[in-house]
């Protein structure tokens, strides 16, 4: 979905860099309410004016709306947070967490990939291998990034980043934040398919740790293709599923109409998926999402990485090697009851 459609509001804010606050369809009250506490403050600062009282009873009102609307996201509210234009990305995180950082470029075959970046960091106070999707910020960047839709030579570059990991014995870290991998027809001649396919086998037998955390999106093979992880993690307000709820509607109704609803059907949220047993960990977000508190998302994402990159270091690595392939071999298999067998048990 265009980023237009997600956005129904925008006002000044104070929400930590002087910006413009983007709201959401269903942020509208939420809205109201910060636009008055506003004004108010305003108001109170021109005519030299108490009005404590009221402010405290507006931020109180704010704040247990804001937990009402937070704790009973739907599944297609939940794709929309995911996508909010100021929910902080890879370099962000780099920004704030990653007190060191190099960037690695180039897959020594055919480019470097912006949608891709990787690089030495120093993360959790531990030394890793950072590999990540990057959407842009501005428009400029976005189109330079192509939203986020690596191609295949950023998979070749993360692979390639990989395989130093193996051979200087660092542990690497994913973060995954995609509505999927670039569709293009230069993709394709170039092998998409193949570089996907090619990292989930790489992945599987990589001879050293791997931790892997949805930031926001994760969509499809654009999301597996840095995905193969000990340890799968998603923040709360993200999504991750084999095809977006849009993507679904197109192909079984021929539109977008349906998204909402099948956003539900997918299952593609951080509580669904943990239930699943298709991700290990969900690292919670600040009150109202990452995007109005990024500092905590940070922290929190930080705490997660350290906490478990001193886990995943206690295991020999064919112990690690022969849990990471189980982990993904035991996904997606149900128990059937035949007709016969549910007949005869009455």
């Amino acid at each position: 979905m265009a980023e237009s459609s997600l956005v129904s509001t925008e006002q000044k804010s104070a929400n930590g860099n002087g910006g413009t606050r983007h709201f959401l369809d269903f942020e509208k009250p939420l809205g109201q309410l910060e636009r008055q506490i506003q004004e108010l403050e305003s108001l109170q600062q021109q005519k030299q004016i108490d009005y404590s009282k009221e402010l405290r009873q507006l931020r109180t009102n704010h704040t247990s709306l804001l937990r009402k609307t937070y704790d009973n996201l739907s599944a297609w509210e939940t794709v929309q947070v995911a996508r909010h234009p100021q929910r902080p990305q890879l370099r962000d995180y780099v920004e704030m967490i990653c007190p060191e950082f190099r960037e690695l470029h180039g897959d020594r075959h055919f480019g470097d990939d912006p949608a891709i970046v990787c690089g030495l960091a120093r993360l959790g106070g531990q030394k890793v291998i950072l590999i990540g999707h990057h959407k842009g910020r501005d428009t400029k960047e976005k189109v330079k990034c192509f939203f986020g839709l690596a191609h295949p030579e950023g998979y070749r570059k993360a692979l390639r980043c990989m395989k130093l990991a193996e051979k200087f014995e660092l542990p690497v870290v994913t973060l995954i934040d995609t509505p999927g991998a670039y569709p293009g027809i230069g993709a394709e001649e170039r092998g998409q398919a193949e570089s996907i396919a090619r990292n989930l086998m790489e992945m599987s037998r990589l001879r050293t740790p791997i931790l892997s955390i949805v930031l926001g999106e994760g969509g499809s093979g654009g999301a597996l293709g840095i995905g193969v992880a000990d340890r799968v993690a998603m923040m709360q307000f993200g999504w991750y599923s084999v095809i977006s709820p849009e993507a679904c509607s197109a192909i079984l109704f021929k539109d977008n109409d349906s998204a909402a609803q099948l956003a539900e059907s997918l299952k593609l949220t951080s509580d669904c998926l943990k239930e699943l047993g298709v991700i290990d960990s969900v690292i919670s977000e600040p009150l109202g999402g990452a995007h109005r508190d990024p500092h905590t998302a940070a922290h929190n994402l930080e705490q997660f990485v350290a906490k478990s990159l001193r886990e995943l270091k206690r295991f020999k690595i064919d112990n690690l090697l022969e849990r990471r392939y189980e982990k993904f071999r035991s996904q997606g298999v149900v128990a059937e009851t035949t007709r016969r067998a549910a007949k005869a048990a009455g």
